[in-house]
């Protein structure tokens, strides 16, 4: 049996974190963290995680900067942004540089989530 490919979701929602990994785990290995500092700790222990989904409004660091910090320490990395509101200047600026591969706006058609994750899983 082949292992799943390993996904770190990132929202301070516990409710949002249950539904990505039901959703998600019957494909892939679903890792969860409360906000950005944490999911970096994660990063650092987990190398085998390739894809990373996460919130944009959290405490703390926000989803963007998560992503800048983690993109810069973990090279090999795609990150993914959900979010509440609509998609934002800055937002639309780190998908036009490829910072994050893909925005989904909440809520979230899941099937669109595990479509993006398909296309951009390594090894594809």
């Amino acid at each position: 049996m082949q292992n799943k490919k390993k996904v770190l979701c990132v929202d301070d929602e516990p409710i949002n974190l249950l539904i990505l990994r039901k959703i998600l785990g019957r494909k892939y290995e679903v890792i969860t963290a409360k906000h950005g500092e944490e999911a970096l700790l994660v990063l650092e222990k987990d190398p085998e995680i390739e894809l990373v989904i996460t919130d944009m409004n959290m405490p703390g660091m926000n989803g963007l900067e998560f992503v800048r910090e983690a993109s810069k320490q973990f090279l090999n990395k795609k990150f993914f942004m959900l979010s509440g509101y609509a998609i934002t200047d800055e937002i639309q600026g780190a998908l036009d540089t490829g910072l994050i591969y893909e925005y989904f706006q909440k809520p979230t058609d899941y099937k669109q989530i595990d479509q993006a994750l398909e296309e951009h899983s390594f090894g594809n």
